[in-house]
């Protein structure tokens, strides 16, 4: 049987430790016929030292009956150790040959000690016995050809609290482990957190070969408390020295480094790294981006930097597509070359078809060309130049547009984005009143502020955008402002975040020009997948102008959309969801005069793909006149 070794005080670690590896290792296994922390039989320790640092369940059809056993039935160390324990992963993966399993279980000891240390059990004796012999005491040329039943049994004692909890020097701001403090249960990964919060802070203050200078750790096992004391060696403060970069053969090495921004002379700050690998990925030009801190410090405690990229193939296909069983089918596709002139420039051409097969309107033709250079003028700043060709058969209107224009891109972090675009945007509208030529030059600027976890398939953040225009009308065309604002809201709850609420609304308006002398693209409309499942394509405007058979249905001067959903994930990938619609839209600016609601309810099927859901929308109109019957919607990603 195993016996549990005579307590007394342990030192678990003294000496100097490297942030950058683990702070703590596992020792040698754990108790056979050995004890607290000792190897099995077949390194058994008579000593009262216990080493702290240095360095799912079985499967239910397998062979072998593999069995947990934990004295303080503490459910979930119990979990820990399975999850890490070298046994289930061999039954789990099919290797229970005698050998398998015993080089399992002798691995077993140190792993079941780790998580043990983890859980602030330091006194703990295990056994693992294979079909009743302890696996420390077989030699490993000696194993079994055959093991029926393996039996981890774990004598956890109990739970050690820090009598000291110590780290020092700290640097201002540092944010230490709240775990870490006298009192509390003497956790391993608790020390390991509060001695990488340690370095942390000081690197974060500018002192770039921050690290740990020595621990001593020592329990006691007599009164089961941990003294635990970390000290810190800040080291110098730093500042930037060179970037050094490698890898590049079609980027010319002056575009990289410009696109980079490295901080060169400017205080040592890690995020600073961040955001060069940031400015780089975003560029697309590079599969993998590599960024070392140099070893050692320069003249002055500069510090260098080597850059190290692998560019991807220069160019890149697309394609997408969306159903609807009203207004029809929609097909896109792109092309798209990474670095055109060697500079990283990104030339990209879109093609889409809408309203393929529509029972209410005509097919819609799209062709847009964009070609942008990131890095212009300063690191953060794209800039571009597009052109774009649009033919609408709407319903109530026909449409050809043609549009160029200049803009530039602020992209100062991961959530926030700029747009200001200066264009030009000639159009003509046919309807029922004529034939109507707008031209306006206008100046659009838009801000983007993301905050959701994952872009394709949120479940908790938000989103926030919103557009100004001012423009210009020439000719006939009227001038003025149009506003326009969409929020987005996730929250998720239940285990593995199992439900979402998805919420979204969007308001717009357009103040200055009467409705007739405002640009048709300008205007609002609501209904179809993007504003009100349920409610046929742009089947809600308003009807305003004089026409020789009556009033002209047009867009409306002013809209709010609503919309609300619960999504349900039943299996790994497979997801439902309910969703509820509405609109308004209004004749006058400043949500004025006339305005009619409409509103659609409905449900759907996600499917989970490495590219985003796959969205199937069933959905009816529940309010309003301008849609009947059920309308289906396919399409790649969520609704929103």
């Amino acid at each position: 049987m195993a016996r549990r070794i005579a307590t007394g005080i342990a030192v678990i670690a003294a000496g100097c430790l490297t942030a950058g590896s683990p702070l703590a290792q596992s020792g040698s296994g754990g108790s056979g016929s050995g004890g607290s922390g000792s190897a099995g039989s077949a390194g058994a320790v008579s000593s009262p030292f216990t080493r702290l640092f240095g360095g799912g369940d079985p499967v239910a059809n397998s062979p072998v009956d593999l069995q947990f056993r934990l004295s303080n039935g503490d459910e979930a160390v119990e979990r820990q150790i399975r999850n890490s324990s070298l046994l289930t992963e061999s039954l789990a993966e099919g290797r229970i040959t005698g050998q398998d399993i015993l080089a399992a279980a002798r691995a077993d000891y140190a792993r079941i000690l780790g998580a043990l240390y983890d859980a602030g059990l330091y006194d703990a004796v295990i056994d693992i016995r294979l079909d009743g012999v302890e696996a420390a005491g077989i030699a490993p040329l000696d194993a079994p050809a055959v093991v029926r039943q393996v039996i981890v049994d774990v004598d956890t004692g109990e739970r050690f609290r820090y009598s000291r909890a110590d780290i020092a020097p700290v640097a201002p701001a540092t944010e230490l482990p709240d775990d870490y403090r006298r009192g509390e249960v003497a956790r391993t990964s608790d020390m390991k957190n509060a001695a990488r919060a340690g370095v942390d802070g000081w690197r974060d203050a500018g002192h770039a070969k921050a690290d740990v200078a020595q621990t001593a750790i020592v329990a006691d096992h007599e009164s089961r408390t941990v003294d635990s004391r970390i000290a810190l060696a800040p080291g110098p403060a730093v500042t930037f020295g060179q970037l050094r970069a490698t890898g590049n053969s079609r980027l010319r090495t002056a575009r990289l480094y410009k696109m980079a921004g490295f901080p060169i002379g400017a205080r040592y700050d890690p995020e600073e790294i961040e955001t060069v690998r940031r400015r780089l990925r975003r560029s697309g030009v590079f599969s993998a981006i590599t960024l070392d801190e140099a070893e050692t410090l320069g003249p002055g405690n500069t510090l260098d930097v080597n850059l190290t990229v692998v560019e991807q193939k220069p160019r890149r296909v697309g394609a997408g597509f969306e159903i609807s069983s009203t207004d029809g089918a929609m097909v896109s596709g792109y092309w798209m070359h990474r670095n055109l002139l060697g500079g990283a420039e990104r030339l990209r051409v879109d093609g889409r078809t809408k309203d393929i097969g529509s029972g209410t309107s005509g097919r819609d033709y799209q062709f847009s060309v964009r070609l942008e250079r990131p890095a212009s003028f300063r690191p953060d700043l794209t800039a571009y130049a597009t052109a774009q060709a649009e033919r609408l058969r709407e319903e109530d209107y026909d449409q050809d547009l043609g549009v160029i224009g200049l803009g530039v891109t602020w992209l100062p972090s991961e959530r926030l984005t700029g747009d200001v675009k200066l264009e030009y945007r000639q159009s003509r509208v046919t309807d029922d009143t004529g034939t109507t030529d707008f031209t306006v030059v206008a100046l659009p600027a838009t801000v983007t502020w993301d905050r959701r976890d994952e872009p394709t398939d949120a479940k908790r953040g938000y989103w926030l955008t919103g557009t100004v225009t001012p423009f210009s009308g020439l000719d006939e065309t009227g001038s003025g402002l149009r506003a326009d604002a969409e929020a987005r809201a996730y929250r998720s709850f239940g285990a593995d975040d199992r439900f979402t609420l998805a919420g979204r609304a969007r308001a717009g308006s357009v103040w200055g020009p009467d409705i007739a002398e405002t640009p048709r693209d300008y205007l609002f409309y609501s209904g179809g997948g993007g504003s009100v499942r349920g409610q046929p394509y742009e089947s809600l405007g308003v009807e305003v102008i004089p026409g020789p058979d009556g009033p002209i249905k047009t867009g409306g001067m002013s809209i709010v959309n609503l919309t609300g959903e619960l999504r349900v994930q039943v299996r790994e990938r497979i997801g439902i969801a309910a969703f509820a619609d509405a609109g308004r839209v209004w004749a006058g600016s400043g949500f004025g005069e006339d305005s009619d609601w409409h509103a659609g309810a409905g449900v759907g099927v996600r499917y989970t793909t490495p590219i985003g859901p796959l969205r199937f929308d069933v959905a009816a109109p529940v309010q309003g006149d301008t849609g009947s019957g059920v309308q289906v919607y396919l399409g790649l990603g969520q609704a929103f």
